[in-house]
This record gives structure tokens, sequence and C-alpha cells, in this order.
């Protein structure tokens, strides 16, 4: 690990990652920015650390005071895992793969009675529940792989017999509408403590809340294609701001909390996804997070002169090395998250242990990854919903 003293007014930045792990220098020169902003006393990098829109991904950043372009965006975007009571030896991956179009339709549910069940106000947002959204979201269907703590696998009651389902998505249009506000007003940094400051945490609390039943709905669409019921094994976002030690707040970034339980941990749509146990003598300087993917290696940009997309590429791109079935109807999306876009994941992995943060519980393997529906495909009667940008992970 890499830690910096505070020098010339920058706070100390903790680096968990090995020389082996690989991190572009423009996430390095963002970390030090971040370093160097009023107020900020303390950063923890991860090892899926790579370069965002407003700041790097994949970090923690303690502060006096709070910055919501540190967020991001897709405020409460997370991680939801989910167990189905169904055996994932029963699933047909082809018809799963085609039950899963449905995802690009609106959903069927009453928006407003869900969300006064979750003691949520109405927004303009809310016909976007139950959706997906672009960039790196999924919806994946999954198996257990192998479990490598057993007692901890119990105790959350894992089956490696069933199929399970992993949710990466946020708060839509939610969250982006926040955010343009506060900087639409110029409103670079916020006092947690006076009014523009609480009304911010208040609408961030609002959009983190938002973003976790917007998962659970994707879960229980997924389940209901699979015929299936379901039980959250847990959910927890990672783009988030929350109050710490009194006048205090950390932000996370692609940065998951590691204070309140297992955290799944995805690789890209060709590798296996691992759930792990943050371990309770983890250091302090970790900021109570963890790496929330295997991180971007390559941006969006250049993975069109990466990866080719002519038909007998698709076809590759469309399976995965288990067998499973990736779905995603637009060529330039499919080519923006193939797998060679993302660092190792196993190198991720391994810098959490190595580095005493987390122990393995659990990985799964890919059986059939949702991001996008064939656009020449009909979808009903029903109106598309209009296309939010979603952060740039």
């Amino acid at each position: 690990m890499g830690t910096s003293p505070k020098v010339d007014g920058c706070a100390p930045i903790h680096v968990f990652a090995s020389s082996k792990s690989w991190i572009e220098g423009n996430a390095t020169l963002q970390l030090q920015h971040v370093a160097g902003l009023a107020g900020v006393r303390e950063v923890a990098a991860m090892p899926d650390l790579h370069p965002g829109k407003y700041g790097p991904v994949g970090c923690a950043v303690l502060a006096d005071r709070i910055y919501p372009q540190l967020v991001g965006s897709d405020i409460g975007c997370g991680m939801g895992l989910f167990q189905l009571d169904i055996v994932a030896r029963k699933l047909r991956l082809d018809q799963m793969a085609e039950r899963l179009h449905a995802l690009d339709q609106p959903w069927d549910g009453d928006p407003a009675s869900v969300l006064a069940e979750t003691g949520l106000h109405g927004s303009t947002f809310d016909a976007s529940l139950g959706s997906i959204g672009g960039g790196n979201h999924f919806c994946e269907l999954q198996a257990i792989e192998d479990i490598l703590a057993p007692d901890i696998a119990a105790q959350a009651g894992l089956d490696r017999d069933y199929a399970y389902v992993l949710v990466h998505s946020g708060s839509r249009g939610l969250g982006y509408a926040i955010l343009e506000r506060v900087l639409s007003q110029g409103q670079v940094t916020l006092d947690p403590t006076g009014d523009q400051g609480a009304a911010y945490l208040a609408a961030h609390d609002h959009a983190v809340r938002w973003a976790k039943l917007n998962r659970r709905i994707i879960a229980e669409r997924a389940a209901a294609a699979a015929r299936a019921d379901l039980r959250a094994v847990n959910d927890l976002p990672h783009n988030m701001v929350e109050r710490r030690d009194g006048a205090m707040v950390l932000h996370r970034k692609g940065a998951a909390a590691s204070d309140r339980g297992l955290v799944p941990v995805p690789g890209s749509r060709g590798t296996l996804s691992y759930l792990v146990e943050p371990l309770a003598g983890m250091r302090n300087e970790a900021l109570a997070s963890l790496a929330h993917g295997a991180g971007r290696k390559y941006d969006r940009a250049s993975m069109h002169g990466r990866v080719r997309v002519k038909k007998s590429d698709v076809a590759r791109l469309e399976r995965n090395p288990y067998g499973g079935i990736v779905v995603c109807g637009d060529r330039g999306l499919l080519a923006e998250e193939a797998p060679e876009a993302y660092k190792s994941i196993e190198r991720v992995i391994d810098d959490l242990v190595e580095f005493g943060l987390a122990r393995v519980v659990a990985t799964f393997r890919p059986l059939v990854t949702f991001k996008k529906a064939p656009s020449d495909r009909p979808v009903g009667d029903a109106k598309r919903q209009r296309s939010w940008k979603e952060d740039r992970r």
C-alpha cells in the first residue's frame, strides 16, 4: 500500500493496490487533485481505481464539507444480490434470455403505491422505476461456482444449487437532476451543517433509497421471468455520501460500504463475480470501504477501436466462457462493455485479501447477463422512456 503523508496542504492518500495492479496515470492524477481539495482529510483508493468524469472512481473521501460531484450523477448506484427459489440447472438459458427482454419495457407496477409503502415521496422520475439504464448497468442471472467460506455462506443462507440475480443500477434521472441542480447554482462545495447542505443530503438520501427500490423491482422482474420468488442477500450503494464523526462526511464514488454486511464484487460479463466478507480488523485507512467491481481498464471511446463488432465478433461477445448468454442489442455498448474493457477481477480480489480488507465467501458464474434488448425487437405499444445520461464509469 502506498500512503502519502500530508504535504503542501494535501490530505494523505491510502492506496490499497499492489504493484501488480494496473492503475491508469490519469486516475492517480485525479486522486491527487481530490486530496488537495479544501477540507479533505483522507482519501482511500481501491484496486479498481480508474478515471471518472468529476474525479476518480473506486475511492472514498473523508472531508469536512460535501462535494456533490465526488458522489456523481448516479446517486445511490449500487449492487443488489438476490437468491431465487429455483434450482439453477433447471433454468433454460435461451428461454431466460428471451424473457428478460421484458426489462426493456416499462414496469407495469404501481409506482405510487410502492413508493408509499417504502416511505418515499413521488417525483417526476418514478416512471423509470424497474429499469436498468445504460453504461455498465446490468441484470445478471448467476449460479454459485464455489463456496470458499462455508460458515459465512451458511449464515447468509447461500445454497449452491439455487440461482441468483445480481443487479447493478442506480437512481436513473433522479440522481442526475439532483447533481445538475446543485452544479447549475455554482455550488461545488456544501456545508453539511448549513441549509443548502441539509437540502442536498435530503435529496441525496431519497435518491439512495429510490435506487435500492429500483434494484429490488428489477430483481423481482427477473424472478418473475424465471417463475420464481426471491430474497435479498445484500444490497449496497457505492455512490453516496454520509455523515461520519460529527461534522465529517464520507464520500464514496465506486466504493462499496464495508460496514453493512457481505459485499458483491462483480467482474466483467465474461468472468466470475465475488461475494466477500469485510474483515472486522480491516485498516481504518480504508475508510470503511471496498472495491465495487473490476474497474475499467480502457475507456469507452477507445473500446470502439479495440473490439470489432462485425457479425462474427458479436456472436463471440454474446457468449461468455461459462456457456452463458449476454443480451445486448446495442453493438456500440457491446464493444464498450466487452470483458477486455475491464481489469482483472482476480487481481482486484487478491489485493483486497492481501491487504486484509476482506475474505472471499463465494464465487458466482454468469448464466444470462441482460443489458439491452435488440432495438428491432417489438416492445408492445408502451412508450420508451427518456434515456438519461449515466455516469461514465
